[in-house]
């Protein structure tokens, strides 16, 4: 010490400590003032930096007390470089942290925003937080006076044996960071598998995907995997699709009526069921002679995979009953069996159900 310490010189110090905590209480409370102000707006990413400077600024304002502190009491040279470094190196730390989060927070609204569902891509979100520890940890060794050069080399050098060890860990995480590039999956579409899982894809992260099917169970895809199957995206290029349904009817329908009621049943389910395509123009598509009926298809418009069940079950309903009004006949299939008596075989046909009244 230069000279001795005074109660003057701790009353100062106090005071200096004392104002440090009562900014930082301060500001804390003017950010979450803030913080209900941000949750108004339709941007997210100002909630998660208010959020994130929550931490950072009050700390910081109790370093600077503390500081100011150190700096009105009679300390050494050798203490006051201690304390400064090490006052240093816990803002850094916690800025640091608090950079992850913004960061990190900022990465998944972007992109929550660009794939539009609730789900989230954590794998992105994760090697970024990762990348920004790493290097604020790093930053912290140099502060410290501790040298990061032989801790680089070391990671480099271990870093072969790491990959060694790791290559499906490494396989799946390059090939999630591959399949969200290429944007041919992302979370929210529907899939379909060659294998045959098939459901939602909630999220993907470093080593999988999760999948939900229309059941709520989920299955565990690795990513490696993924990429290299053979796979239906039923969201891409559009979530909207087409539904194609088999119909027959008689030989003895007229056709022109067949079509014409057909199509008012078709706009009355686009109209009327929850995800339909309400603008659908209706398409009949006549085109086999069977053997006891005429096929067609008729393609409907869906939002997305999942309604296609609602809404063909729906329009069979409605297509059965409007035909049986209009009098138009869905032939039943009919056989002919040959009946053996001695050596004589005797044809005998089952006769089709009875036309619908």
């Amino acid at each position: 010490m230069n000279r001795a310490m005074t109660p003057d010189d701790l009353i100062v110090a106090g005071i200096a400590v004392a104002a440090g905590l009562a900014a930082g209480l301060l500001l804390r409370m003017m950010l979450r003032w803030l913080g209900v102000r941000a949750d108004r707006t339709r941007w997210g990413g100002d909630d998660v930096i208010v959020d994130a400077l929550r931490s950072l600024v009050p700390w910081a304002a109790v370093a600077a007390g503390v500081a100011v502190a150190a700096s009105a009491l009679p300390l050494t040279t050798r203490t006051r470089h201690n304390v400064t470094v090490t006052l240093t190196a816990l803002l850094i730390l916690v800025a640091t942290f608090t950079a992850g989060r913004v960061i990190s927070g900022l990465v998944r609204s972007v992109a929550q925003s660009r794939s539009a569902v609730a789900g989230s891509a954590t794998i992105f979100v994760n090697i970024t937080r990762v990348v920004v520890l790493a290097v604020g940890f790093l930053v912290v060794l140099q502060t410290l006076g501790i040298s990061i050069a032989p801790l680089l080399t070391a990671l480099g050098v271990g870093g072969l044996a790491v990959a060694l060890a790791l290559q499906d860990t490494l396989a799946n995480l390059f090939a999630g960071v591959h399949i969200l590039a290429s944007k041919t999956v992302q979370p929210g579409d529907y899939i379909r598998l060659s294998s045959g899982e098939e459901g939602y894809v909630v999220d993907i992260n470093w080593r999988n995907t999760v999948v939900r099917q229309l059941s709520n169970n989920l299955v565990i895809i690795p990513n490696a995997k993924l990429a290299s199957t053979n796979m239906t995206n039923y969201s891409r290029p559009e979530q909207q699709m087409t539904l194609l349904v088999q119909v027959g009817v008689g030989y003895d329908s007229d056709l022109e009526h067949v079509e014409r009621v057909t199509a008012e049943v078709v706009e009355s389910v686009m109209v009327d069921i929850t995800g339909a395509v309400p603008d659908h123009e209706p398409a009949i598509r006549f085109h086999t002679f069977g053997d006891s009926r005429i096929s067609f298809t008729v393609i409907l418009g869906v939002g997305e995979f999942s309604d296609q069940y609602r809404i063909k079950h729906e329009f069979i309903k409605r297509l059965h009953a409007r035909y049986r009004g209009e009098g138009i006949r869905i032939p039943a299939p009919t056989r002919t069996v040959a009946l053996q008596q001695g050596a004589v075989a005797i044809p005998h046909q089952r006769e089709a159900a009875p036309p619908m009244p």
